[in-house]
């Protein structure tokens, strides 16, 4: 069992909805044994009866693997399964007539032979739904399917009564089915669009996150290094004239250069440093959004700036690997002061596939071991059992920090 369930955690919610939706297909073929291929047990001779139970297993075969190779079609792994839906449509009426044909001894046959007719007839004509290209053609096909089924019964010898309430029963009964399948599909199918939506806007919150950086240096450096150019171009100029004045230019041109540098720096800093509160704030704020419980435990009062600006980047890397590339439905964010240390946690119940999430490998956790290694802190991350996924890390306080009184507290 612990092999099935890491089976099914390693899954993406994706993954799970289309494997619930498969197994339902197969569900509803494993009910028409049960609901029909059962009826004529203690109503016809035990050897028929046997024989009636295998046809509607066969016909039930027939219907799961049309609906799996169906789902496939529509998830657009394989090519539409047309030999699988031809087979289907030709099975489903000869079985429901041989059924129906061969109930001719018991207490009621009449009433064994309209049941396996109709059952088998409207599990058919339902499956046989899902292998037509539009919801346009698989309701024209249930009921082209249910009035075939009260035709034929009629030729059969069934009353014209029973012929019709044999297709107000299909009608309703495959009917059902394809609408059921219809629906399953629809849900599939808005489960992987959510899943690819937010990728995309994770993709779009770096490329965003770049074009401002790039917006920012353009701003900072773009005027100096045009007015750098001038200045240069004058100072040659006036020194193969023999001006004096190329030398007055040359300075101003060197200190342009470090006026330049300096603000590139100040704006690379600003960029690294980032508000642990805001980072905290933020990323439960993302992770609910997202349709995962998150909840925050400490405070990010008190502590040093240096320390909160690489927790904060903690934090925002942990939230993006939640987000891209676990399955989570619970995150757990701790922060505490123990013995001269900060320890932040991130937990989440989201074991990722391949993450990149160990200390060697993933430039996310590669940039964050950098940071980390300026102020003296340790970084651990990976699964820490129970299909549980923990990130730690340890920053060590300035001797002259005081304590933070309220890490024991949960942010609001």
């Amino acid at each position: 069992m612990r092999g099935a369930g890491r089976w099914w955690r390693g899954k993406s919610t994706p993954a799970k909805v289309e494997t619930y939706t498969r197994w339902s297909f197969h569900a509803l073929a494993v009910a028409e044994v049960a609901a029909i291929g059962l009826v004529p047990f203690g109503s016809v001779p035990r050897s028929v009866a046997v024989q009636l139970f295998l046809l509607v297993c066969g016909h039930a075969a027939v219907c799961a693997v049309t609906a799996s190779r169906a789902l496939d079609w529509k998830r657009g792994s394989r090519e539409q399964p047309v030999r699988w839906v031809v087979a289907l449509a030709a099975t489903t009426p000869a079985a429901a007539v041989i059924a129906a044909g061969a109930v001719t001894h018991g207490p009621d046959p009449d009433h064994v032979a309209a049941t396996l007719y109709v059952g088998i007839v409207s599990c058919g004509t339902g499956f046989l739904a899902l292998g037509l290209r539009s919801t346009r053609h698989m309701f024209g096909g249930v009921l082209a399917g249910s009035f075939g089924a009260g035709a034929v019964a009629f030729s059969q010898g069934f009353s014209w009564l029973a012929s019709v309430i044999s297709v107000g029963v299909v009608v309703l009964v495959a009917g059902f089915l394809a609408f059921t399948c219809v629906f399953s599909m629809w849900l599939l199918d808005a489960v992987y669009e959510l899943a690819e939506a937010r990728d995309t806007r994770a993709r779009l919150a770096v490329a965003e996150e770049r074009l401002r950086f790039g917006r920012d240096l353009h701003d900072v450096i773009g005027r100096n290094l045009a007015v750098i150019a001038l200045k240069s171009e004058l100072a040659v100029q006036l020194n193969q004239r023999g001006r004096p004045e190329a030398v007055e230019q040359m300075i101003e041109v060197q200190r342009l250069a470090r006026e330049s540098q300096r603000e590139v720096r100040e704006v690379v800093r600003g960029y690294r440093e980032a508000d642990l509160g805001a980072e905290l704030a933020g990323a439960r704020g993302v992770l609910t959004a997202a349709g995962i419980d998150c909840t925050v435990t400490g405070s990010a009062a008190g502590l040093p700036s240096p320390v909160q600006s690489t927790l904060g980047w903690v934090v925002r890397e942990a939230a993006t690997n939640v987000l891209r590339h676990g399955d989570a439905r619970r995150c757990a964010v701790l922060i505490r002061v123990e013995e001269g240390l900060v320890v932040l946690s991130v937990e989440n119940d989201g074991v990722p596939q391949d993450t990149g999430a160990r200390p060697s490998g993933g430039s996310g956790l590669a940039g964050l071991g950098e940071r980390l290694a300026e102020v003296g802190g340790t970084l651990r991350a990976g699964p820490s059992g129970d299909g549980l996924f923990r990130l730690a890390v340890e920053v060590p306080l300035p001797s002259d920090a005081e304590p933070a009184r309220s890490l024991s507290e949960v942010t609001p």
